[in-house]
């Protein structure tokens, strides 16, 4: 083998070690998108849920749920006495879609707001919080249906 063929069979080698790399990568921040893609759609029905409730109580549980959807099992805020609807869809909406800036934006909103809504014993508070919770969840291109076109 000459130096030539050489160093063309290393130079396509290493092209496709790297394109090999690129499509893992790919793939997995498809799966990440996939599983936050999950979580926040369940996220945003027990925000749904927290703006409706009948009593305090059952206000807050639904906001621990959507706390413990966004965060993942170890994300500061996850109660683990609180029930995680989102077991095994993910490890949390914010983990899941860091490579998303804008997403994870929306996410940290909806997360603030959740906590607020925990804090307050007023049930017209809370159903407020559980409402911009709700918003900022709803407004994430997770709940846009496919083909929605924003103009």
């Amino acid at each position: 083998m000459n130096t030539h063929t050489r160093l063309a069979y290393t130079v396509s080698s290493v092209l496709a070690a790297i394109a090999g790399v690129t499509l893992l990568a790919s793939m997995a921040a498809a799966a990440n998108t996939s599983a936050a893609t999950k979580e926040i759609d369940t996220a945003h029905a027990h925000a749904a849920m927290a703006q409706t409730a009948n009593s305090l109580d059952e206000a807050h549980a639904h906001l621990h749920h959507v706390i413990n959807c966004l965060v993942g099992p170890n994300g500061a805020g996850y109660d683990a006495s609180a029930e995680n609807p989102c077991k095994g869809q993910g490890n949390g909406a914010i983990p899941d879609s860091a490579n998303a800036s804008a997403l994870h934006g929306k996410l940290e909103s909806a997360l603030a707001d959740a906590q607020a809504g925990l804090k307050s014993n007023d049930l017209g508070s809370v159903h407020q919080d559980a409402a911009k919770a709700a918003a900022a969840l709803g407004a994430t291109p997770a709940q846009k249906p496919k083909g929605a076109y924003t103009w």
